[in-house]
């Protein structure tokens, strides 16, 4: 048994090192700002007429992925600012061609904003396969003030479509400086009524958040006021399968049935949601390739763009039907979508932070990490002060944790006396060790409740760290940027070729290490021993290639730990037991992280 678990340790181990090479060819380097798409020059605007008898492409049709689309030669930009945003309305589609946000630098070493739907399959909220009102129609410029402009055009002189888009205002009770108001009104200007109809509009697309990005994060979903549907690119991309398993091809549409509260179009770090004022009748997600000097092959060429479906009803004679909400473009900033005087459907739910206990955990860890930020000033310190303030909450009872892995320990000989005496009897050994653990006042069970009280946070701090667009380029230390890796240097390897070198997670495996050595560890199987020193190499490879953020959390947390047991290794137990006669001594073995 003892060569079998070794044996299994090795393989783990060696399965953690092919893990760390195909994560160093996977991980991110830096952000880099992706091209732009050809400007757009000026024109006057022309009232379109179109039939109205133009469709959507059937799905067969459809090939797996669409190219991004430059905008139109002569098309008129119009752009509306506030502190936050800059938001370029295109009288191509009469809708928002981009959104550029002041405060987030597209670039680490750069101050121009990042700019989402840079690259597009459509402009934002531009209807979508309706000739006569989608992209390739010039819609004209009715008005246009500081904080809003309103475009028309008119569809096969039947449809009179008018546009009115409000961006706000830096500051406003009820609102936020990302939101635009939205609303489509379709007039009837015929003497018969317009039948039902369903339309949709875009709702942008996500690109990868830098030059090495492969996309996992880039996704959309939608709500239907209780649940969320979530749809990640990779499930547009198809499976190879495992093992001639799970092969599938790709999408090129997944679609997805509403009511529709809310959808969103997200990357890492920043999100464009719409919230119409009545449910919508579904989502349409499909792939995009942005960049198209990469090869198809290239995960890094793709974004996600979606759709968002309305069915408008009939429109009697001069009657008229409005489609409106609310866009949100911005930051996947907890603090501001959690606001529920703006956002009333739980659109912070973009966060992904999970559901029930793990969504708690992280919208509160974030909000005690944003409140400590607030007056150090430093993500990093505060990430170290909120990783403080769990562990003196948990102090209670990870010394009990700690009190029982000590007495535990010292009652190993006896309890090995227990089972030679009662290896053939498991009933009797069962009674025999528990009354040992009472006589000691031992609770087996201790050991294991911290661990499954601390899982919720630690995978809390995992997902909230992931996505916290306020970690973007803030720097700690020799770290340029907590959402990163803390790459000093790159190395060359034999057989791995450029290695980088990211100090954090190496220095986490010496805590790792270090705190190994100072817990009691009750168990004395060898086999068990010697799994237990890999452990420290095991987090350093799970680690190496994720954010530094967290990281310094986890290093932080251990060396936390090591302290307290060191104190309590010193402290005199009140339990401490007597050496029982022909029993041995427990030896000073190698102890585990508890």
């Amino acid at each position: 048994m003892d060569k079998k678990n070794t044996f299994i340790g090795a393989l783990l181990f060696v399965a953690a090192f092919f893990v760390l090479v195909y994560s160093q060819k996977n991980a991110p380097q830096g952000a880099a700002r992706p091209p732009q798409a050809a400007p757009a020059a000026t024109s006057a605007a022309p009232v379109a007429s179109a039939p109205l008898t133009g469709t959507r492409a059937s799905l067969a049709e459809e090939p797996t992925f669409t190219t991004a689309q430059v905008d139109q030669s002569g098309a008129t930009v119009t752009r509306i600012a506030n502190s936050f945003v800059e938001v370029n309305f295109t009288d191509s589609g009469g809708a928002i061609r981009n959104v550029a946000f002041r405060k987030y630098p597209a670039d680490l070493h750069r101050p121009d904003p990042y700019i989402f739907n840079e690259l597009h399959d459509n402009p934002m909220l531009s209807f979508i396969g309706l000739p006569g009102l989608d992209r390739e129609t010039r819609y004209s410029l009715v008005s246009r003030t500081d904080t809003e402009v309103v475009y028309r055009a008119v569809l096969d002189k039947r449809i009179e479509v008018t546009r009115h888009y409000v961006v706000s205002p830096d500051k406003g009770a009820g609102t936020d400086p990302y939101l635009i108001r939205c609303e489509t009104t379709l007039r009837n200007l015929s003497d018969s009524a317009v039948s039902p109809m369903r339309v949709a509009f875009s709702i942008g697309t996500a690109a990868p958040s830098n030059s090495a990005d492969t996309g996992l994060q880039l996704t959309t979903e939608f709500s239907n006021g209780k649940d969320q549907t979530l749809v990640r690119r990779a499930s547009l991309e198809g499976s190879g399968g495992f093992l001639g398993f799970g092969v599938s091809g790709p999408k090129a549409v997944i679609p997805g049935a509403g009511p529709v509260v809310w959808a969103t179009v997200k990357n890492q770090f920043f999100a464009s949601i719409l919230t119409p004022d009545e449910p919508a009748s579904g989502l349409e997600s499909r792939r995009v390739k942005l960049l198209n000097d990469l090869p198809d092959s290239d995960k890094r060429a793709y974004g996600i763009t979606a759709a968002v479906d309305f069915d408008v009803p009939a429109i009697p004679a001069h009657g008229q039907a409005t489609l409106s909400g609310n866009f949100y473009v911005g930051p996947k900033e907890y603090p501001r979508l959690s606001n529920a005087d703006v956002f009333r459907h739980d659109e912070d739910r973009v966060m992904d932070f999970g559901n029930f206990i793990f969504r708690f955990c992280a919208a509160l860890l974030l909000t005690v990490m944003t409140w400590y930020h607030s007056w150090t000033a430093n993500w990093g310190i505060a990430i170290i002060l909120t990783t403080l303030s769990l562990k003196v909450l948990f102090l209670p009872i990870t010394l009990a944790q700690s009190r029982t892995s000590r007495r535990t320990q010292k009652v190993m000989p006896e309890l090995k006396l227990i089972k030679e005496k009662y290896k053939d009897n498991p009933q009797k050994l069962q009674t025999a060790t528990m009354e040992l653990y009472k006589k000691h006042k031992i609770n087996p069970v201790a050991g294991c409740i911290p661990m499954l009280l601390t899982i919720p946070f630690f995978w809390a701090f995992f997902t909230m760290l992931r996505s916290a667009a306020e970690l973007r380029f803030a720097p700690f230390l020799w770290a340029p940027d907590l959402s990163m890796p803390d790459t000093i240097a790159t190395i060359s390897l034999p057989l791995l070729g450029a290695v980088a070198v990211n100090v954090l997670p190496l220095l986490l495996g010496v805590v790792n290490f270090m705190q190994m050595r100072v817990t009691p560890q009750p168990a004395v199987d060898n086999a068990q021993m010697k799994m237990m020193q890999f452990m420290p190499i095991m987090f350093v490879l799970f680690y190496y290639n994720w954010s530094c953020a967290l990281s310094l959390y986890s290093t932080i947390n251990g060396l936390f730990t090591i302290c307290q047991q060191l104190v309590v290794n010193r402290v005199p137990d009140t339990e401490d037991t007597v050496p029982i006669k022909g029993a041995k001594p427990t030896k000073n073995v190698t102890p585990r992280k508890g």
